[in-house]
């Protein structure tokens, strides 16, 4: 199932202008940098001993098993390049705006005798910058998946049903069912 957190965060990380480090060894090294060469927050922040992470520091283990690796190489997407995910966010939060495609069930709130059923339906469509601003800053706050889905309702709501104001005036859409979702800077 796909969630708009995380394809928010893939937007992001697609403006990365270096590939984050491949080896388990250097992903440790860079972890512990990060936490200013403290192994203990690091063995916290995986779950495993000080003394594991200290061994990949030193290349003493070189192949994690797959779900610390899947812990690492998330640990450190989350921390790589912050000032080019800062830009990234600034300029679709200010000039760029933000793509959206997905696929899922929209269903409409509307004037009584209105036959909007809920339907499967896929939309590509770019979103203005006050849109990817709200995003951006609920995800920051650390909204939740239900609460940035709703952003993205109405973001959906106003772009494509309302067309910004010119029509289907006091249309409520719901966002349902989602069985896709990508963002794009």
């Amino acid at each position: 199932m796909a969630t708009v957190g995380e394809g928010l965060d893939k937007a992001v990380q697609g403006a990365f202008t270096r590939p984050i480090p491949k080896s388990a060894g250097a992903q440790m090294r860079y972890l512990v940098k990060q936490h200013k060469g403290s192994t203990k927050r690091v063995a916290d922040l995986l779950g495993i001993t000080q003394r594991t992470v200290e061994r990949y520091v030193k290349n003493q283990i070189k192949k994690p098993r797959k779900d610390l690796a899947e812990r690492m190489e998330g640990e450190v997407k989350k921390r790589w390049q912050p000032q080019i995910r800062a830009k990234a966010k600034q300029a679709a939060s200010t000039t760029d705006g933000i793509l959206i495609d997905t696929r899922a069930r929209f269903g409409f709130t509307a004037a009584p005798g209105s036959t909007d059923d809920a339907r499967l339906r896929h939309l590509t469509l770019a979103l203005p910058p006050r849109h990817a601003a709200r995003l951006f800053d609920a995800q920051e706050q650390g909204a939740t998946e239900q609460q940035l889905r709703g952003i993205a309702a109405e973001a959906l709501g106003e772009t494509y049903f309302r067309d910004s104001g010119r029509r289907a005036h006091g249309l409520d859409v719901e966002f349902t069912d989602l069985e896709h979702v990508e963002f794009d800077l």
